[in-house]
């Protein structure tokens, strides 16, 4: 096997509950990963990890497969993400299938776009990296962030920025939390998604939202209008 998608979609989301599939924009916000990863036309196979019953219905409604559940000990709070990954490379190596290319993507990133998926390949390919994951650079400076101590008052992390303009600063970016694109082998030897030789595609603000609260979720949603009304 070439290229695997894993998506993991846990059952236990404590903060918005059932948010794998909570209905997002018409449709189980898990559906965009899904659909996504198959009309990128790059897979082998389009799996999701899990340990819910549910979930596992929705997943195959929309054309992914889940040749297996999830185990109990990477189905609590503590388990990583690296942790769902080698159980599921194992679990296909324990079926005589070897697998080049994964690509880890998440269960709630209804922006995600097929066009992205295939471009990072590309560029992943092209550069030789062992892994590339989405990033978004950060809308404000993060030298000039502030930090309130216990008694509400506050400084500056880095004061000696207080004067500097900001285009002379440095440019930061953060992890989109769309998808990741590694090598097996990278994998199986660095146990990090992060490697020693990892790119990055550098996405718009309209293209990416954190999904934590209600609100982040309201905000994904008008984003996702805007996307589609272009």
């Amino acid at each position: 096997m070439r290229n695997l998608a894993i998506i993991p979609a846990r059952g236990g989301s404590k903060r918005i509950p059932r948010k794998n599939i909570k209905a997002f924009c018409g449709k189980p916000i898990i559906a965009y990963s899904i659909e996504a990863a198959l009309k990128s036309d790059l897979f082998d196979e389009v799996m999701v990890s899990t340990d819910d019953e549910e979930i596992a219905e929705v997943a195959i409604k929309y054309g992914a497969k889940v040749p297996f559940f999830r185990s109990s000990d990477n189905s609590n709070d503590y388990a990583t993400l690296v942790d769902v990954l080698l159980e599921v490379i194992n679990q296909y190596g324990v079926a005589g299938i070897e697998i080049e290319n994964i690509c880890c993507i998440l269960p709630t990133a209804p922006l995600i776009s097929s066009k992205r998926i295939v471009e990072s390949f590309d560029l992943m390919k092209d550069k030789k990296y062992a892994s590339i994951f989405p990033v978004l650079e950060y809308s404000y400076p993060i030298q000039r962030s502030l930090i309130k101590n216990s008694d509400g008052l506050i400084r500056m992390a880095w004061p000696e920025n207080s004067s500097v303009r900001s285009q002379d600063l440095e440019k930061h970016y953060h992890d989109s939390g769309q998808f990741y694109w590694i090598k097996q082998k990278s994998l199986l030897s660095e146990k990090t998604v992060f490697t020693k030789n990892t790119g990055v595609v550098e996405l718009s603000q309209l293209e990416v939202q954190d999904i934590d609260t209600l609100d982040d979720w309201k905000m994904a949603e008008i984003k996702y209008r805007i996307i589609n009304a272009s």
